[in-house]
């Protein structure tokens, strides 16, 4: 991540080039970079886990035990890795684009 922000301002066309960011801005940048990829990977493992929930069972054959131990942490390991890869769903990218601009204290000014 570089160290000089730089923000979209609707008065003016163009980008702004705001004042360079402190070891500290980085830092609590990059906290917030990770939490809003954790909350994309949490997210998605909801969506396949309520995508499962759709889906008939159907014949025994199909049941074994430990099962649902085994897609629960499938369908984990699945949303961590989604998120991982080119800005997931881009859920992550849009969070921390709004949430970088209210924590950095940058109005646009």
């Amino acid at each position: 991540m570089d160290n000089i922000m730089t923000l979209k301002d609707p008065k003016v066309s163009g980008d702004v080039q705001a004042k360079p960011l402190t070891n500290k801005q980085i830092e609590k940048n990059n906290k917030l970079k990770k939490a809003c990829a954790d909350f994309e990977a949490a997210f998605t493992y909801y969506l396949f886990k309520t995508m499962r929930k759709t889906v008939t069972t159907g014949l025994s054959i199909n049941q074994f035990a430990g099962k649902d131990t085994y897609n629960m942490l499938m369908d984990q390991k699945v949303a961590e890795e989604l998120s991982k890869k080119n800005d997931g769903l881009g859920i992550q990218k849009i969070m921390y684009n709004q949430l970088v601009k209210k924590s950095n204290d940058y109005s646009g000014k």
